[in-house]
């Protein structure tokens, strides 16, 4: 079992910046992939983003590429979302996830049921 906790979401203006981290603890070692998803209010939980554990980004929704980067430190066990020029449509809660899954299909990676493990957010709000 991977325990994730998500810190650094606020309220900001519109064109602002935050960057969100994600500290992973438990058994790390069998973790393939991380993820971050978003849910806004009334809607459904969408990817962010995805990067694997041992380095390279999966992929980004294309509502944000070019606006946000995820990273990880391996020897903090932490993921990070950068998140730049954020808009009023990037308000939501917003999650990590991970998953020990190996496949080959980089969308696989996209999909809210691929984690197995998720933190219990963090809250961005961007005032327009």
């Amino acid at each position: 079992q991977v325990q994730l906790v998500e810190s650094g979401g606020g309220l900001v203006q519109a064109g602002s910046s935050l960057r969100l981290s994600c500290a992973a603890s438990g058994r790390t070692f069998n973790t393939y992939a991380m993820g971050w998803f978003r849910q806004a209010p009334g809607k459904e939980r969408e990817f962010v983003a995805a990067i694997r554990w041992s380095g390279g980004s999966i992929g980004y929704a294309d509502s944000v590429k070019g606006r946000f980067t995820i990273s990880r430190d391996n020897g903090l066990n932490t993921v990070y979302l950068q998140m730049n020029s954020l808009k009023a449509e990037d308000t939501a809660v917003y999650y990590c996830a991970g998953t020990s899954k190996v496949r080959s299909i980089v969308d696989f990676y996209f999909w809210a049921a691929t984690y197995d493990s998720w933190g219990q957010g963090t809250q961005v709000t961007v005032s327009s």
